[in-house]
This record gives structure tokens, sequence and C-alpha cells, in this order.
């Protein structure tokens, strides 16, 4: 998501480039725990026994560092009716500070949707579900590349739709985030979406995320963590066939800016049968 809204930013003894890149990284956890192309997910589950498939790439830069996922591959499945698993497995790249960028294995994630409020289409509610993952650490922390701790998102998301060709998303939950000066922190996302034709839909979204770490007087370098982050991301999904979509998605923060998000994208393929 955004992570996604994710992740974990780095042990305060790293230097202060891998420090913008570990943040920058924890909006990709997430993101890839988001509904592709964007970072708010939603509660509908894959119908059972189907699959999605997606081949992606996604990045955030910010001042002097910047990290991505390149490529990655996310997998959905249907396992029983209202229930779907899920797993991310990315290759991550990170650099910044003047330091030869590094590339590998990044931390793999894990979850399943569940969802528990499914109404009729002349009913009021909305569909209400849970999402909940693991970012377990296959990536080399040593190298930027991981967080070098198992992590735990716990949210809630909703949706509606309104109008006919217009849906809403939206919700959010907690980041279970170890680590020395880490602390716990909160992910809330809000997207709208609006079907133009057949073949393709548009959005927007806007999210916010409580800083992931505390702060330490007198610390030089790592201020990053230690700030609230408010962005958006525009993005559209092309329906070539009921088989095969094209995701695109790209924003910047609205909040410290330079310290979380001066840019960040989405660019993926799906495949769902």
């Amino acid at each position: 998501m955004m992570d996604g809204p994710g992740g974990a930013v780095r042990p305060r003894w790293l230097s202060a480039w891998r420090v913008g890149a570990a943040l920058a990284g924890s909006l990709l956890c997430g993101t890839a725990e988001a509904g592709p192309p964007y970072l708010t997910d939603d509660p509908e589950p894959v119908d059972l026994g189907h699959w999605e498939i997606y081949g992606f790439t996604q990045g955030t830069f910010v001042r002097g560092a910047s990290s991505s996922l390149l490529p990655a591959v996310e997998v959905n499945y249907g396992a029983l009716p209202e229930l779907q698993l899920h797993v991310v497995a990315p290759l991550s790249l990170s650099s910044g500070g003047g330091v030869p960028g590094q590339y590998g294995v990044g931390d793999t994630q894990f979850g399943f949707k569940y969802r528990f409020a499914d109404p009729g289409k002349t009913d009021w509610f909305p569909q209400i579900g849970i999402f909940p993952m693991l970012v377990v650490p296959s990536g080399n922390a040593a190298r930027g590349l991981g967080t070098g701790r198992v992590h735990a998102f716990l949210p809630v998301w909703i949706q509606k739709d309104f109008w006919g060709t217009w849906t809403t998303d939206f919700g959010g939950g907690t980041w279970i985030n170890p680590g020395p000066g880490n602390r716990n922190y909160w992910y809330a996302g809000w997207l709208v979406t609006h079907q133009v034709t057949e073949h393709l839909a548009i959005g927007a979204e806007i999210f916010h995320q409580t800083a992931s770490s505390t702060a330490v007087a007198g610390q030089v370098g790592f201020p990053a963590g230690t700030r609230d982050s408010t962005g958006f991301n525009v993005g559209a999904v092309y329906d070539f066939t009921e088989h095969h979509h094209l995701l695109l998605s790209g924003g910047r923060g609205l909040q410290n800016v330079d310290a979380t998000n001066q840019f960040s994208y989405y660019a993926g393929y799906q495949f769902t049968f």
C-alpha cells in the first residue's frame, strides 16, 4: 500500500540515507497491501476458486533517497466463501545519500481477507471486511532491503457503491512495529473510483500515517520516521479483456513531503481467472 501502508523505519544506528530509504519503503509494504493500484484497500475478496495474479513495480522517492519494488508478484486466491488468501513476493531496490544502490529479495507479505458484511443491491449498509497481514523478514536488513523483524497490519475496510458507477472505499488500522526506536502506528485511507466506460475506471485517494518511530533528542539524520505523513494518489484501471488488466497510479505527499513522499507510483499488470 503503501507499504502501502506498512513496513518500518530502520533502527537508529543506520545512516541517514538508509533511514530515508526505509521510510519510503514503509509506504510500499502495503502497498502491496493496498487494493492495486491504490494504497486504500477494499473488503471484497476474490471469488471462491478464482485467482488474481499481479506483476508490478512500485516506488517512493524522498529527498536524497528512494525505495522501490522492482519487480514484485502478488497472488490472491479465493479459498473459501468470503475468504481470500494473499501473498506478495518482491525484489527491492533502495538508494540514496551517495551510497551505491542495493538490490535483492525484499520482505515477504502474507495475509487473508474476510468479508463479514455483504449487502444486497437494495440494502443500505456497506460491505465490511478485515485484511490482517504479516510482513516477514526475508530481505537483508543490513543492506536496507528489509526490516529484520516480523510486522503485522490489522485493518478494517468498508466499501459502498453509489450513483450506479461510483464506489468509495475507506478504512485503516494499526501496524505492530517492533524494533529499537520504533513504535506502533496508524494508517487510514479514503478512495473514490468512477467507472467511466466499460473498460476504464479512474480514481483518487487520500491517506494518512502516524509517526512510526520515537524522536530522540540530539539525534542527527533520523527525522523521517518521527513525523506523521499525509498524501494522495490518482490512478486508473483499464480492462483489456475479462482476464487482462492494466493498473497505474501516481501521487505525492501533502505533509512533511521532503521526508516522506515527494513522488510515488504504481504500475502493474493483472491476470484474473
